[in-house]
């Protein structure tokens, strides 16, 4: 759903710039928190969060470059926004989504560079805001056990694709550059967002649900998580007595970051060559509806990675393979930097206040 150069006019993707900035600025406070923690014994959580966060925003990155067939001649891709914030927190969530289309952007022709904010604000904060707010009030009402976290994140990343194809169709209306029934728009945007929506809500969980299986301790939507241990008396199961000291904390997390990178650069190097080639559902409505007529031509058309693939190399498999390896090992660098200062500052200003 990367919105393009001309389809929204200057003075609203100004104010969405403004607008996205402001929650960018506002998610650096709260993943402070989110990255530090607020207290010694959350701290330690920060600390296997911090890089984390930048595997998170390198796999949403390479998961995006997978389109699948959504509808004929349509096709969808990860959004990333629950998975973000389920993973590692809403605040941080805002911020991986953000490195991500900055890359995309800059890199990659892929998304306007006038429409930056209008793409962070659809793409990033909406999606992050419905679907934490969604998984957080299921979590609440549903049973303390990780198939309640691995359910709850479906239905929270289902949601939040459709409320982000809303989000941009008001946005359209107030700044769209055709003059288009805009109904027409909603209907069809928010339509074929919901089936996107599907396949994003089944990598979500699976993803969610693969970290909770290794480290719980990891997934930010699972902190506190606690399923009793049953013990079967005289033919009934009751809830063992808690152990008098709480088990030892796990150790690095260094080998499901290690996986993750890895997983990250087959998705991006190998498996994104056998991805979808239809328009996704943005595209697909716009050209449908002619919301395209005044698209313009991306101020980094010429860059060497546009259209995620290596200028000059005639080869598809392997322009496009080392494409996604450069996205993957740029945005995994670039968020775990942004992410190790945010987590420093955090660390100071508690050393300054002690």
């Amino acid at each position: 759903m990367h919105v393009p150069d001309g389809f929204i006019n200057a003075p609203v993707s100004a104010v969405a710039g403004v607008v996205a900035a402001g929650a960018v600025a506002v998610s650096l406070r709260g993943a402070r928190r989110e990255l530090g923690g607020t207290s010694r014994a959350e701290g330690h959580g920060g600390e296997r969060t911090a890089p984390l966060a930048g595997l998170v925003a390198a796999f949403i990155f390479a998961v995006q470059m997978l389109n699948f067939p959504v509808a004929t001649g349509t096709s969808g891709h990860l959004l990333g926004g629950a998975l973000a914030a389920i993973l590692v927190g809403p605040w941080t969530g805002v911020l991986c989504v953000a490195v991500v289309l900055l890359m995309q952007g800059i890199l990659f022709a892929d998304g306007g560079l006038t429409a930056l904010g209008v793409n962070i604000t659809v793409m990033g904060v909406v999606t992050v805001v419905v679907a934490y707010a969604l998984f957080r009030g299921l979590v609440l009402v549903l049973p303390r056990t990780r198939r309640s976290v691995t359910a709850a994140s479906f239905v929270a990343a289902l949601v939040s694709v459709p409320a982000s194809a809303a989000a941009f169709t008001l946005i359209y209306a107030i700044g769209g550059t055709t003059d288009v029934p805009i109904s027409k728009v909603l209907t069809a945007m928010v339509g074929v967002h919901f089936l996107i929506g599907v396949g994003e809500a089944v990598i979500t969980m699976l993803t969610v649900g693969a970290v909770i299986a290794v480290r719980p301790d990891l997934v930010f939507g699972a902190r506190g998580l606690t399923t009793p241990l049953k013990l079967r008396v005289d033919g009934e199961l009751v809830d063992a007595q808690a152990p008098a000291a709480a088990p030892a904390a796990p150790g690095s997390p260094r080998k499901l970051w290690i996986g993750g990178v890895v997983t990250a650069l087959v998705l991006a190097g190998f498996v994104s060559f056998y991805a979808s080639a239809s328009p996704d559902g943005l595209e697909k409505v716009a050209a449908d509806k002619g919301i395209d007529a005044k698209v313009e031509e991306h101020a980094a058309a010429g860059s060497p990675l546009a259209d995620y693939g290596i200028k000059d190399v005639s080869n598809a498999r392997l322009s496009g393979g080392l494409a996604g390896v450069i996205g993957v090992g740029v945005t995994l660098a670039v968020g775990t930097g942004a992410f190790w200062v945010v987590r420093r500052r955090r660390t100071h200003q508690e050393a300054a206040a002690a």
